[in-house]
């Protein structure tokens, strides 16, 4: 794996779920001067092997950085931590990764400004294997100039970085691509329970529908795992889809769309929770279609 000349100056990583200790692992790789933090901190233990340096506090492991990374699980979570943080965010650069509100990330912005820090938002399409690879697909949204000082630190992590524009615009963007996640993920596993409960042989219905243009690439990459009932091992979790496709309807709302139409997929994916879906991967929403009053156990 090839090594990208380090920053040179010290990072700190808050958050260190499953996105986030896989963008830890890529930095250190790379050779990054790496703190990093997590609310429980056996989560750090792996990355203290390989060579971060680990704090009790948020506050020391922001204290020796230039960049501080956040990649906690929501908007309430991140801006607990980063008012926290408050004053000791002065002269340094904050890159927000966790999917958050628009509004959200503005606040944010807005409050790391007011304490002489800078903000962009950086929200990215992909799980643990394409952060490990530095393939993930960033969009980020701030300043020219802080997206520019940024740009070696962000191609770490993806090999074409995108500037969608300032910030709330890169956060939109991914809600938007998660929308879809959502949606495809529903209509397929629909389609498919009614083809089997129907007789018609999974292949000859798949040959159809790769034949098509309503085909996605998606639905070959979740088949075996919905005929198979096999959700463990997950890369994005049941539950932050849900949140993710509620935060995308507030922010839809309030620019004015109609999108009622997805008020039935988030009742759906609110059953997750007492079905025991939402530690699992995303399209163990399968099991939520066919009816099934429980779900299957983590494969």
């Amino acid at each position: 794996m090839p090594v990208a000349t380090p920053v040179a100056q010290p990072i700190a990583l808050l958050g260190t779920g499953l996105l986030g200790a896989a963008i830890a692992t890529r930095l250190l790789q790379q050779g990054e001067q790496l703190w990093v933090w997590n609310r429980t901190p056996g989560r750090c233990a792996s990355l203290l092997e390989l060579g971060a340096r680990g704090a009790s506090e948020a506050a020391a492991a922001v204290a020796p950085a230039q960049w501080v990374i956040t990649v906690l699980s929501d908007g309430p979570s991140t801006e607990a931590v980063l008012q926290g943080l408050g004053p000791a965010l002065a002269g340094k650069g904050v890159i927000q990764i966790g999917t958050i509100g628009p509004d959200e990330s503005q606040d944010l912005a807005a409050a790391v400004q007011g304490w002489g820090g800078r903000y962009l938002e950086a929200p990215v399409l992909g799980s643990r294997p394409e952060a490990l690879a530095g393939q993930l697909q960033l969009m980020a949204g701030g300043s020219s100039e802080l997206v520019a000082e940024a740009m070696p630190l962000l191609r770490h992590l993806a090999t074409a970085p995108v500037h969608v524009g300032p910030v709330g615009s890169a956060m939109a963007t991914k809600l938007a691509l998660n929308q879809l996640i959502a949606s495809l993920t529903h209509s397929f596993s629909l389609s498919l329970h009614l083809v089997q409960r129907s007789g018609v042989p999974v292949e000859t219905f798949m040959a159809l529908l790769r034949g098509s243009a309503l085909h996605a690439p998606t639905f070959d990459k979740k088949l075996d795992r919905e005929l198979q009932r096999h959700y463990g091992d997950p890369n994005f979790p049941t539950a932050h889809l849900r949140k993710d496709l509620a935060l995308f309807e507030a922010a839809a709302q309030r620019a004015g769309l109609n999108a009622s139409g997805l008020a039935g997929l988030l009742t759906l994916l609110q059953g997750a929770t007492a079905a025991g879906l939402d530690p699992l991967d995303y399209c163990a929403l399968h099991e939520l279609t066919a009816g099934r009053a429980a779900a299957a156990e983590p494969g």
